[in-house]
């Protein structure tokens, strides 16, 4: 009977996280999402403040254009 061994997989190569986007200035909609961000991370809600980040990266993209 053969004997395997099993060798532990290398670990991923993970990138570092993205950073805290900021809002758009003057836009009524990025300071909400970064209002609901702020008071998920106050309570614990890692989750929604990653939802929070991601919808605010996606709406100042128009914003952003404009400014160039």
């Amino acid at each position: 009977m053969t004997t395997m061994t099993a060798e532990p997989a290398p670990a991923p190569d993970l990138p570092l996280p993205l950073a805290r986007p900021k809002p758009a200035p003057r836009c009524k909609v990025c300071v909400a999402l970064d209002r609901q961000r702020s008071e998920a991370q106050a309570a614990g809600d890692y989750s929604k403040v990653s939802e929070c980040n991601v919808e605010i990266r996606a709406h100042r993209s128009p914003h952003r254009r404009r400014q160039l």
